[in-house]
């Protein structure tokens, strides 16, 4: 498919939405399975076809873990035993703060120490 066919798909009006398993969807759900996410039917007036085109999962991967700049603060949990992680915290500007449960502190201070960096709490 080439740029010209992608903007003429895009201008076609879809006269059917579906989703796998509904009627109409069968052969596709057949063929690509559970990375089938839906079917729709477009009319194009150009050429007086109907096309059928399937939306597909083509890949799958874990999300990322979050960036951070090394000026933006960080939740960090560290369990009330660990006395080192705690000191470490303290030592790169840390604070506590009660009402969340959390250490606070700026992600450049502990952007070095993987540890420390394992524990941020991820929205």
């Amino acid at each position: 498919m080439d740029n010209e066919d992608f903007i003429m798909l895009k201008e076609m009006k879809a006269y059917g939405h579906l989703k796998p398993g509904q009627k109409g969807t069968h052969r596709l759900v057949d063929r690509f399975g559970a990375a089938l996410i839906c079917v729709r039917y477009r009319y194009d007036e150009r050429t007086g076809d109907n096309l059928t085109t399937a939306e597909i999962i083509v890949d799958r991967r874990p999300r990322g873990a979050p960036r951070y700049r090394d000026a933006d603060m960080v939740n960090v949990t560290v369990p009330y035993t660990e006395m080192s992680l705690r000191k470490r915290l303290k030592a790169a500007g840390g604070r506590w703060n009660p009402e969340e449960h959390v250490w606070q502190v700026c992600f450049g201070a502990i952007r070095g120490d993987a540890e420390l960096v394992e524990l941020i709490v991820r929205d």
